[in-house]
């Protein structure tokens, strides 16, 4: 099954997930889906892992803590919502290797006020899923997160690059 990408979002200077400038990230693109997700086709690098093969288990929960926030960016349709993790509960399903394309999906289950729930998984290019979570956030004005954050500054880079659906391979 295909969904259409509705928009791309922004990436930001120096995030270990989304950021351009950061040698060391991941440097992953983020598109608002047809559906209200979040969908991000990436690879994590060898200097990504914990055991030869494998991606260390941090920036496995990091990449689903980065797409829960951005499901919400999806659902609502722009980004001026931010906020800040509450709590993360991971489930490694099967070892995560570097070096090959993966995809990552997230969407929102509950939103109330100034709280939400994300539901987000990352999965293999066949559809097995490697690792998922739930995620709960507390919505924060972005300079109560840190004082003096221009997020137009940091959440700078909006790279078009022609990607008009995703085949989700019915996960």
């Amino acid at each position: 099954m295909k969904l259409k990408v509705k928009g791309k979002q922004r990436n930001s200077k120096m995030c270990v997930m989304c950021g351009l400038d950061n040698p060391a990230g991941i440097r992953a693109p983020f598109y608002s889906m047809e559906d209200g997700s979040v969908i991000t086709l990436f690879s994590y690098r060898e200097e990504h892992q914990s055991y030869p093969g494998r991606v260390h288990g941090g920036l496995i929960t990091a990449m689903l803590d980065e797409l829960g926030l951005r499901a919400l960016w999806a659902k609502e349709g722009e980004e001026k919502t931010y906020g800040v993790t509450t709590s993360l509960e991971t489930k490694y399903r099967k070892p995560v290797p570097y070096g090959v394309p993966l995809l990552a999906r997230g969407v929102i289950e509950k939103e109330s006020g100034h709280f939400l729930t994300a539901a987000c998984a990352v999965y293999n290019m066949a559809g097995d899923l490697l690792a998922n979570a739930e995620i709960k956030y507390i919505k924060l004005d972005v300079n109560k997160i840190q004082e003096g954050v221009n997020e137009h500054e940091e959440m700078c880079y909006l790279i078009e690059d022609g990607v008009t659906e995703i085949d989700v391979k019915g996960i």
